[in-house]
């Protein structure tokens, strides 16, 4: 029988990924050169397939080296994950559930969260994994989260969803600017403004397809920021205006910080979801029951992640 690969051969599949050299994978990997070199030959011996090929001085991965760099993110992540729940054991918690929210960094909302859960559930931590917000839904299906909460409606082979809340979005600006006093804005009031956007990707259903292409209106695209609290700073600044989620914004519109004004008349709302896989929506599973709290928390009067 021909020898497996080990946790080594993955990490280093990982590493030259990332780098692109021999040179840089050692270092990140804390090894030698020539001991990455005998590692990696090694592994190519046991698969019987090139993993990397040489170009211009870089190593470019094959289909094999990409197919299994996805399994290596999802073994390694499940061991990562088995060592916090091991280490966490002692301090009486039995299963540590990984979250994140697409896009935003606002947890003003989790304290009021755990205590609910705590009150209802013994043994289950809640680690929040802000570094998957960007592509959520790739993170849950390779097991680097447990549960993402995302708008829109989600509908993928293997994953499941549960309603959380429908939330509107606001076209914010600065107290000053010249559409400041207005309940909403339409297309027109927009053209040649100053548009900050997190992603310039149309989404269906979003400010792309409701608010610029029915009458044509579009702003002046001044930047694309990934991080939406970074797009809040600038709007307040009074260096462009953009569009958010009305959940994420409450303390700066509290604080008077920014406006916000309804997108069109009738509104644009989006709703809201906790997705999970489909194989961990099992009752009493620490996942589901995580994410049946989280949706019941956010019905009640008191809960919710409209929190200032």
């Amino acid at each position: 029988m021909r020898p497996l690969l080990d946790l080594r051969h993955l990490q280093l599949i990982q590493a030259i990924i990332e780098t692109g050299r021999i040179t840089d994978a050692a270092d990140k990997l804390g090894v030698t050169p020539s001991a990455l070199s005998h590692r990696l030959r090694e592994a190519e011996r046991r698969l019987d397939v090139p993993l990397f090929t040489r170009m211009h001085k870089r190593l470019r991965k094959t289909p094999a080296a990409e197919y299994m760099a996805v399994v290596a993110e999802r073994v390694l992540a499940d061991l990562s994950r088995a060592e916090e729940d091991v280490r966490r054991m002692n301090a009486g918690v039995q299963h540590v559930v990984r979250l994140s929210v697409e896009a935003y960094s606002n947890y003003r909302w989790l304290p009021s969260f755990i205590r609910y859960l705590k009150a209802h559930e013994d043994g289950i931590d809640i680690q929040i994994m802000a570094g998957a917000r960007s592509d959520p839904l790739t993170g849950v299906l390779n097991r680097h989260i447990d549960l993402a909460v995302m708008s829109g409606d989600i509908a993928q082979p293997g994953l499941a969803s549960m309603p959380l809340f429908e939330d509107p979005l606001l076209y914010i600006m600065s107290p000053n600017h010249r559409l400041a006093d207005r309940a909403f804005v339409e297309g027109k009031d927009i053209v040649g403004e100053h548009f900050i956007t997190y992603t310039k990707v149309p989404e269906p259903d979003r400010e792309f397809a409701r608010l610029f292409r029915p009458t044509e209106s579009y702003p002046k695209w001044a930047a694309t920021v990934e991080l939406p609290e970074a797009i809040v700073e600038l709007v307040a600044s009074d260096l462009g205006t953009s569009v958010l989620s009305n959940w994420a914004l409450q303390t700066a519109l509290a604080e008077g910080r920014i406006i916000g004004a309804q997108v069109t008349e009738e509104g644009i709302t989006v709703p809201w979801v906790v997705v999970l896989r489909a194989e961990d929506m099992i009752a009493e599973d620490p996942i589901q029951r995580v994410a049946a709290l989280l949706a019941e928390w956010c019905s009640l009067p008191n809960g919710g992640f409209h929190i200032v």
